[in-house]
């Protein structure tokens, strides 16, 4: 599996998209909103450029897509506002994303969104300007010294690629306590590998003291079968494996399916910042999550009587279809998330279910 021509959240605005299956995800940039306006207000007043060029990385297509970049322009504005500049700096912001994500999408809704900046943000308001960048973050994106602020969120916790097994997964989809012990060292070689190369490559593209806020989807344990990051996908592979015992799947695709993805602790992201060296870090949270984005919702209370575990397995399949199609086809899509959904639910009633994440704040050294 090529992971840069497989790996996108589901497009468009359908039942299944990740447009209208997304609350988790604006959850977790709603918790970690202040880290990001403290960096961006840092940055903002020890250098004060004219061209301010921000990048949100694994930006995907939706209502978030505009979320926290609205935010970084509405706070750089109000700073300009309360200290008697006349104008704000103009905005180049770059949505980066693989090439299979929706850009037509965000292109679609870009007019509306320089509109109600432009309303907000009164008068002395720059211009922005937007742009898409296809291509793995894992790469180069940017030109040399070129890029100011850069955030992502839920994005980083993905892999370049399935990491290279030496023994079979047996049973399992990802990390599991019933994992053999190469596995779990591939998974995390293949972290150090693919994130020490993403610090790389933006030590290069961002000027000195530029700003940079990552949130992974991790855990807090050291342990990297925690039921913390590993238990929704254990869940999965319960389905998936029931499918194989009813002829459904075929053992040797499921035997060859993993999840390209690590849920690392703040230990393990501190240490790859510190060992890489271009950055220093500001400060790193944790933070957490409901799987059902409705519990405690504040933006649309009714939702909380949802069905247990209905929520959470639209959330799933938005994410993972992509992936799931490609190594069981589509024919059995909808049998999968019919029965995670009950599993799901079944799990939910009988203990409290969380996403965790870590946020790391960190500014790139002169």
């Amino acid at each position: 599996m090529e992971v840069v021509e497989v790996l996108h959240m589901n497009g468009g605005i359908g039942d299944s998209s990740y447009a209208n299956n997304s609350l988790v995800q604006q959850k977790v940039i709603s918790i970690t909103k202040p880290i990001t306006e403290q960096a961006i207000t840092k940055l903002y007043c020890s250098t004060f450029p004219d061209n301010l060029r921000i990048a949100d990385l694994g930006c995907s297509s939706g209502p978030n897509t505009f979320l926290v970049v609205s935010e970084l322009i509405r706070t750089v504005n109000k700073i300009c506002k309360k200290m008697g500049r006349n104008e704000s700096p103009e905005f180049q912001v770059y949505f980066n994303d693989l090439p299979g994500n929706d850009f037509n999408n965000i292109f679609r809704l870009l007019p509306r969104l320089q509109e109600n900046l432009k309303k907000q943000m009164g008068a002395g308001f720059g211009p922005c300007f937007f742009a898409g960048v296809p291509g793995s973050f894992y790469e180069r994106l940017f030109a040399t010294n070129s890029v100011h602020f850069i955030h992502s969120s839920y994005s980083l916790q993905w892999l370049s690629k399935v990491p290279e097994l030496v023994e079979t997964n047996k049973g399992n989809i990802y990390m599991a306590s019933t994992s053999p012990p190469s596995v779990l060292k591939a998974y995390y070689e293949q972290f150090q590998r693919d994130f020490s190369q993403f610090l790389e490559y933006r030590a290069q593209e961002m000027v000195s003291g530029g700003r940079m806020v990552l949130t992974f989807l991790g855990r807090k344990s050291e342990d990297p079968t925690s039921k913390e990051c590993c238990y929704i996908w254990e869940l999965m592979a319960m389905v998936l494996n029931e499918m194989v015992l009813e002829g459904l799947i075929e053992e040797e695709k499921l035997d060859a399916f993993n999840i390209p993805q690590y849920t690392p602790s703040p230990a393990e992201v501190k240490f790859e910042v510190q060992k890489e060296g271009s950055f220093s870090i500001d400060r790193i949270d944790v933070s957490k999550v409901n799987w059902n984005a409705y519990v405690d919702n504040e933006y649309d209370p009714s939702d909380v009587f949802k069905e247990r575990g209905y929520n959470v397995a639209k959330c799933m399949r938005a994410v993972t279809e992509p992936l799931l199609v490609n190594q069981f086809g589509e024919g059995i899509i909808d049998k999968v998330f019919r029965r995670y959904k009950v599993i799901v639910a079944n799990c939910m009633a009988q203990e409290e279910t969380n996403f965790y994440n870590v946020t790391v704040s960190m500014t790139k050294n002169e």
